[in-house]
């Protein structure tokens, strides 16, 4: 018997023939590939940081990363982290947009920050007009901000094309909108229109020009949004998560893309009181794929994986703490004896696109270092659904792995309500042959990919002897 790994889908019960478990690696159309794990690209900081981020002007980029207290550039010559300002007083989390050659950054207790790619030696207020948001994007010519304390649900623009006039007047594009219904605004998205997500609703923001300059107009009235930081966006569309599961934006309308899929694993899980500040997200460029990470109820942190082109999802394991993405600063062959103490010692292979430079990468911290998802293939596998062959013994498997082998492990009952246990992992010998036996009447099958250069988890073939009665 053939089984080809299907869609996984926990949220569906096991005897539909879904995946029930697709660790570590993401999907793709004949099955699952592999996924990277995080390596430290950089040294420490000192402390531990909060966010990685980054800006590109000019041709040349620049990589940085924060703390609660302070804000770190990265020195691509000896992959140190050097402070450029050191003076915040307990910042909870950043925000972070770019506007020309300028980062701006937000932390909710001071006026929006500052550093211009094409000069700066330290971060700056904006301007002494800006507001001190906790949120900032940019729609078409205008920085965009909101919640500022006491003002939770109000929206801040800059004047067009100066981001540092925040003072409305007949002279200035500059204004604010307040949004009476929906709650506290929970995070921004930008681009050519902006949305403003609230805890109980979600507001599509249109420029329209002399008087009013931005019209705001509602995408729904009752779907919110939980946390700034599950907000990703990628090919004109918006991803985010809401009070029941998660949901994608096209500006016009929401979809639920995790509904009977995953939403009930995610909320069964996740910590509930670590959903607004202990999520975030980013996006896989060259995978196309949704990220979020969080915390889970087993004491570590789980990613969430969505492939936007497929609608399908995936989960692994990981130590890091935020996720972000941005472009990553260029190394000379020097310069990657700092990044470990050799070439040779490199956990992030040499031919990545990293060490290129200006290449989009999905990045993140892990303590008080960046990360790059660059480095050596995630130990993956992926848990069949109940294969119901009535009462029967499996006595041979062969994985089907492209471009590798693999190991089989089998859990075998006789009744749905027993406890599902898998026996040893068998690995395949010369001939990809996995010599089993297991009895039951309902059997999952476990394949785990063993090779260093494995492509595509397909499935596995599996040898079924019907049992009869005596």
């Amino acid at each position: 018997m053939k089984i080809t790994f299907g869609e996984w889908l926990p949220d569906q019960p096991g005897v539909t023939g879904a995946v029930m478990e697709a660790v570590n690696c993401y999907p793709v159309t004949n099955g699952y590939a592999p996924l990277r794990d995080a390596a430290d690209y950089s040294d420490a900081a000192g402390e531990t940081l909060l966010i990685a981020f980054a800006g590109k002007s000019a041709g040349s980029s620049t990589l940085f990363a924060a703390s609660a207290t302070s804000i770190y550039k990265f020195d691509s010559s000896d992959a140190s982290l050097d402070p450029v300002k050191t003076t915040y007083s307990s910042v909870e989390s950043w925000d972070v947009t770019q506007f020309g050659s300028k980062l701006i950054m937000a932390n909710g207790g001071d006026k929006l920050q500052y550093w211009d790619l094409g000069g700066s030696t330290t971060v700056s207020d904006l301007s002494a007009a800006a507001p001190a948001a906790k949120y900032v994007t940019v729609v078409r010519d205008f920085v965009v901000a909101a919640n500022v304390g006491g003002e939770e649900s109000k929206v801040y623009w800059s004047d067009i094309n100066d981001e540092t006039d925040w003072t409305p007047g007949a002279a200035s594009q500059a204004d604010t909108q307040v949004i009476p219904d929906g709650g506290d605004i929970i995070g921004l998205a930008g681009g050519e229109y902006g949305l403003v997500f609230l805890e109980r609703a979600i507001y599509r923001m249109t420029y329209s020009g002399s008087p009013y300059f931005f019209q705001f107009d509602a995408i729904s009235r009752t779907l919110g949004c939980l946390s700034n930081g599950s907000i990703a966006q990628f090919g004109g569309l918006t991803y985010f998560l809401a009070d029941d599961g998660f949901y994608v934006c096209d500006g016009q309308t929401v979809k639920n893309i995790g509904l009977e899929k995953v939403n009930r694993w995610f909320f069964e899980n996740a910590i509930p009181d670590q959903l607004i500040n202990a999520i975030s997200s980013t996006v896989d460029p060259v995978r196309k794929l949704v990220i979020w990470n969080f915390k889970n109820t087993f004491g570590g942190r789980y990613l969430l994986y969505y492939s936007i082109d497929l609608g399908k999802w995936s989960y692994g394991t990981t130590d890091i703490y935020h996720l972000a993405y941005g472009y990553t600063p260029s190394a000379t062959l020097e310069q990657l004896d700092n990044y470990d103490t050799s070439i040779d010692a490199l956990t992030i292979p040499l031919d990545s696109r990293l060490w290129a430079g200006g290449q989009l990468l999905a990045m993140g911290v892990r303590e008080q270092k960046i990360v790059a998802i660059s480095g050596a293939y995630k130990s993956a596998y992926v848990v069949s659904g109940d294969i119901d062959a009535g009462q029967s013994v499996i006595t041979l498997a062969k994985p089907i792995i492209d471009n590798g082998t693999g190991t089989v492990a089998v859990a075998s009952r006789n009744l749905l309500t027993d406890t599902i246990e898998f026996g040893t992992a068998v690995a395949a010998d010369a001939e990809n042959r996995c010599s089993l036996r297991s009895n039951g009447k309902f059997h999952r099958i476990k394949v785990s990919p063993t090779s260093s250069n494995w492509k595509t988890l397909v499935g596995v073939d599996v040898d079924i002897v019907k049992q009869g009665n005596r």
